[in-house]
């Protein structure tokens, strides 16, 4: 079901290491003001691109054979 030769190539693993940075970052930032979480729109948006280019990258690996 999952495409493991692909998953250990270094472009994936580099391309999902980034997104899942950038997802965890949109987080720290949203705290840095205090115990809250805080987002912007722009940061809604950030999230919503960084989760794409994750589940882009997972479903590359999922063969429908």
């Amino acid at each position: 079901m999952l495409d493991t030769e692909k998953m250990m190539k270094f472009e994936w693993i580099g391309q999902t290491l980034a997104s899942l940075c950038w997802i965890i970052s949109v987080f720290v930032y949203g705290y840095a003001n205090g115990d809250t979480l805080d987002l912007s729109t722009g940061d809604w948006l950030q999230l919503a691109a960084a989760s794409s280019w994750m589940l882009s990258n997972i479903a590359s690996v999922i063969s429908t054979n």
